[in-house]
């Protein structure tokens, strides 16, 4: 390369930074880059920065699994070398092999559970529901009632006086 070419570049580097590079792909089809640590034009020290060009999405639509964790690992920095395709589907074989693990073991656990209430050796769990909030003035007594106790159509001005105030107030 040329000193002028070197000069170019080192002049582009210092007034608009470096190019993003490609790093990799995923099995989606997004595609992970990043942009090298450099220095700007006033000095600064402007550290890596990694990112992702999602396939058709908005940043709006982004769920959750739409990435690979390991990329999104190697975005947020909590890995330095980008995950590799055979790392991925290791990995992803792994969980499915734990999610059928974690079915069996719970449908081996409901059947135990089943047989241990049927010979009695465990007493099965009382279906207790409980209304309200601890913080509720009426919790654990009977909650006020919603329903309407008048019609309105016995209404008379004047006759309801409140509870416990009896004539106490005549004397």
């Amino acid at each position: 390369m040329s000193r002028a070419w070197q000069a170019l570049r080192a002049l582009r580097l210092r007034l608009v930074g470096p190019a993003k590079e490609l790093v990799g792909t995923d099995q989606f089809g997004n595609k992970y880059y990043r942009v090298p640590k450099h220095e700007n034009r006033a000095g600064q020290i402007i550290p890596e920065r990694r990112f992702v060009e999602a396939v058709n999405r908005e940043a709006y639509q982004y769920q959750i699994g739409d990435f690979p964790t390991e990329w999104e690992a190697w975005i947020r920095k909590k890995r330095e070398d980008p995950p590799t395709i055979e790392e991925i589907l290791r990995n992803e074989n792994n969980r499915e092999e734990m999610k059928q693990k974690v079915k069996d073991v719970t449908e081996k656990d409901k059947l135990l559970q089943a047989k241990e209430y049927e010979e009695g050796l465990v007493a099965e769990p009382s279906h207790i529901q409980v209304k309200g909030h601890a913080s509720a003035p009426y919790y654990g007594k009977q909650e006020p009632s919603q329903d309407p106790t008048s019609t309105a159509n016995t209404f008379q001005p004047g006759a309801w006086v409140p509870p416990g105030s009896g004539n106490s107030q005549k004397k």
